[in-house]
């Protein structure tokens, strides 16, 4: 069996790069560890960290194709960030406009959620330890 130790990283493609720069650095508050400019393939990558762990690489490429379906197309079905308080974070969205879904309980843990869309439509998760 294979010996696993993290995940390293997550890749999103956006379609607007500047729009999902801001909303992932300025809205959800992520720190830029690296910013790329590939002319070759006239394509962005930003590296982004949370807490100081490199944790998501932004893509941006001409006219990517958009996501099938929501929320049950196959592959990545959402992304999830784990927060210390739901009402927190769901002031702190609300304050910035962000559209947020109505908080849930998870029927297994019992603990609370809530989701929003990032600007390409990505549904995102934020999930109360």
């Amino acid at each position: 069996m294979l010996q696993l130790n993290r995940v390293h990283h997550i890749a999103i493609i956006c379609t607007n790069y500047l729009v999902s720069k801001h909303f992932y650095t300025e809205v959800l508050g992520l720190t830029i560890i690296a910013e790329t400019y590939r002319e070759e393939r006239k394509s962005y990558k930003l590296d982004l960290a949370i807490n100081g762990e490199y944790t998501i690489e932004l893509f941006s490429f001409p006219e990517p194709p958009t996501r099938p379906t929501r929320p049950e197309a196959a592959g990545l079905r959402h992304l999830a960030f784990s927060v210390d308080s739901i009402t927190e974070t769901v002031k702190g969205l609300q304050e910035q406009n962000i559209l947020v879904e109505d908080v849930r309980v998870d029927e297994f843990t019992g603990k609370q959620f809530t989701f929003i869309a990032d600007p390409d439509g990505l549904p995102i998760e934020f999930y109360e330890e």
